[in-house]
C-alpha cells in the first residue's frame, strides 16, 4: 500500500536514503528542458533526483518506497538569498519600525550585544527550522553577530543541526564589543565546518555596501574580496544602497573585484550605471522586497523592474524577522503586486488615463506586467543561481540534489485546482507546505517538522528572548 502525504497508517517518514517515488502530482520543475506535467511522478535516489515524468512506476526499485501525492504541488524548495537568522527568537518584535536607524538601534545597539553563543545557536537553529516548515529549502544566513568564534560556532553548528541546505555568510559584527577575530577566523571555520564540498552547509564572507552602519572594517573593498577568494569561497554584500553603494560597485566592476562569486543585496536605489556594472560582471542580486518597503529602506521600493531593464533575473529575501514575515509567499506576492502595480500605473499616466483617444503606440517602450510564474522563478532556481547552487538544486531535474517540497492543493483555500502555479504563488501558505525534503532527506512530513523537540525548543526560545530582552533593558509589550 503507497504511503501518503495526507493519511498514512504510519506516522513516520520513510528512512532517509531509501528510494522514493512521488506519484500523481501536479509537478512544477521550473526547468524549461525537463517541463512540467498535470500529472507525474518524480523518482528519488538517495540525495538525487532520479528521473521526473509521466508514470514511472516501472523505473523504481523494489524496495522503493511509493508515496501517493495526488492532490499535491511538488516544486522545487525556496531559496531565500538574504537572511539574519540570529534573530529568529526576536521574531515581529518591531513590526511598525519604519526607518533603517531605529532597527540598527534596536537589533544592533540593544540586543545583539548581549548574545551568548548558547542565544546564536536558538535564532539560527529556529529561522532554519522555520524556513523548512514554510518551504525553504536553502536559506543564505547573513551572520553578523558573532562576538567571539564560539558564536561563530554555534550558528553554524544550528544550520547543521536543523537539517536544511545553507550558506553561512561570517561577517562582523556592526556594534559593540567582540573579539576582533574576523576576517581572520575565516580559515580557522573553513576547515572546522566546509571541508566537504558535499555538505548541506557552505560558507561565504559577509560584507556591506555602505560605510555608514558597520564602518570601513567590513565594506566591500578589493582586499576583502581578495582574502574571500584566497579561500576559494564568495562574497556577499549586504545594504548596498543609494550612491555610495553605487560608486563602491561601480569602483568593483572596474578593478575586477565584482563579479559571478559576489552577491549583492537589496540592491535599492542604485544608478543605472551600476546597474549596468551588475549586469556586465554578472554579481547576483538578491531583492529585500518586504524589507524595503516595510522598513523604508532608501527609496523603499524593491527594484524588480529596475533589475529586469538590464537583462538580471533577481532572487527574493526575507531578511529581517524582528520586523517582517517568515516565508517566501509573503515575498513572492509582494514583487508580484509591486512591479505590476508600477508598470500598469505608468502605462496608465503614458495613455492619458480615461481621458482622450488611446494608440498602442503610446505604451512603447513601457514595461509589462510580470506572471506568477517569473516570481516563482525568483523564488527557485533564480535564487539558486545567486547562491550559486544552481547545478544543485533550484529545479526538479535529474542528477539534482532532492531538494523538494509537496503544497496541498486540496485545502478549501486553494481547491479546486485552476492555475498550478498561480496556487502556489498566490493560494499557498506555509501550512499548505505538507512535505519537505532537503537531498532526498524527509524534513517536514504531514505538515511536522520531523525530529524537532517543539516543547523543549518553545521553553529554551522563551529563556533567551527574556534574558536578553532583560540585558538590553527593554520591556516586552506583546501589544506594542
Amino acid at each position: 500500500m503507497p504511503l501518503s502525504i495526507r493519511h498514512n497508517p504510519n506516522p513516520d517518514p520513510p528512512p532517509a536514503g531509501e528510494e522514493l517515488l512521488l506519484t500523481g502530482a501536479s509537478v512544477v520543475t521550473m526547468d524549461p528542458q525537463v517541463g512540467d506535467f498535470v500529472r507525474g511522478d518524480v523518482l528519488v535516489r538517495g540525495s538525487k533526483i532520479a528521473a521526473v515524468g509521466a508514470n514511472l512506476s516501472s523505473s523504481a526499485g523494489t524496495g522503493c518506497s511509493v508515496i501517493d501525492a495526488e492532490g499535491f504541488i511538488l516544486t522545487p524548495g525556496f531559496h531565500d538569498t538574504h537572511r539574519h537568522c540570529w534573530q529568529g527568537v526576536f521574531r515581529r518584535l518591531i513590526p511598525n519600525v519604519d526607518d533603517n536607524e531605529a532597527y540598527v538601534r534596536v537589533a544592533h545597539g540593544s540586543l545583539a550585544k548581549a548574545y551568548t553563543p548558547h542565544d546564536i545557536y536558538l535564532g539560527n537553529y529556529l529561522s532554519a527550522l522555520g524556513c523548512l516548515d514554510a518551504g525553504i529549502t536553502t536559506v543564505t544566513d547573513f551572520s553578523h553577530n558573532s562576538r567571539t568564534p564560539a558564536h561563530a560556532d554555534a550558528a553554524v553548528e544550528a544550520l547543521i543541526d536543523s537539517g536544511i541546505r545553507a550558506i553561512h555568510v561570517n561577517s562582523a559584527p556592526v556594534k559593540g564589543k567582540w573579539d576582533r577575530q574576523w576576517p581572520a577566523d575565516l580559515p580557522r571555520l573553513q576547515a572546522k565546518f566546509f571541508s566537504d564540498s558535499d555538505s548541506l552547509v557552505s560558507l561565504r564572507m559577509g560584507l556591506l555596501g555602505v560605510e555608514e552602519i558597520g564602518g570601513r572594517n567590513v565594506l566591500l573593498s578589493e582586499d576583502r574580496v581578495r582574502t574571500a577568494r584566497s579561500l576559494g569561497i564568495g562574497v556577499a554584500v549586504d545594504a548596498v544602497l543609494g550612491q555610495s553603494s553605487s560608486d563602491l560597485v561601480l569602483e568593483g566592476a572596474r578593478a575586477g573585484f565584482i563579479g559571478p562569486d559576489v552577491l549583492l543585496i537589496h540592491c535599492t536605489d542604485l544608478a543605472d550605471e551600476a546597474w549596468r556594472a551588475i549586469a556586465d560582471t554578472g554579481a547576483g542580486v538578491a531583492l529585500a522586497p518586504t524589507s524595503d518597503a516595510q522598513i523604508g529602506i532608501a527609496a523603499a521600493i524593491p527594484p524588480v523592474q529596475t533589475a529586469l531593464d538590464f537583462g538580471i533575473r533577481p532572487s527574493l529575501s526575507v531578511d529581517v524577522e524582528i520586523a517582517l514575515a517568515t516565508d517566501m509567499f509573503s515575498q513572492m506576492r509582494m514583487v508580484l503586486t509591486t512591479q505590476r502595480m508600477l508598470s500598469f500605473n505608468q502605462r496608465y499616466r503614458a495613455a492619458g488615463g480615461l481621458v482622450g483617444d488611446f494608440d498602442e503606440s503610446m505604451l512603447e517602450g513601457l514595461p509589462s506586467g510580470i506572471s506568477v510564474r517569473d516570481v516563482l522563478e525568483f523564488a527557485t532556481i533564480a535564487g539558486a543561481k545567486a547562491n550559486r547552487l544552481d547545478d544543485r538544486s533550484g529545479s526538479l531535474t535529474p542528477g539534482k540534489e532532492a531538494d523538494i517540497i509537496a503544497i496541498d492543493a486540496s485545502t478549501v483555500a486553494n481547491l479546486p485546482l485552476n492555475n498550478v502555479v498561480g496556487t502556489v504563488v498566490q493560494g499557498a501558505s506555509p501550512s499548505d507546505v505538507e512535505m519537505v525534503l532537503v537531498g532526498g532527506r524527509i524534513r517536514k512530513w504531514h505538515g511536522q517538522l520531523v525530529d524537532v523537540d517543539l516543547s523543549t525548543l518553545r521553553q529554551q526560545v522563551n529563556r533567551s528572548r527574556d534574558r536578553l530582552m532583560a540585558a538590553a533593558g527593554l520591556r516586552l509589550d506583546v501589544f506594542s
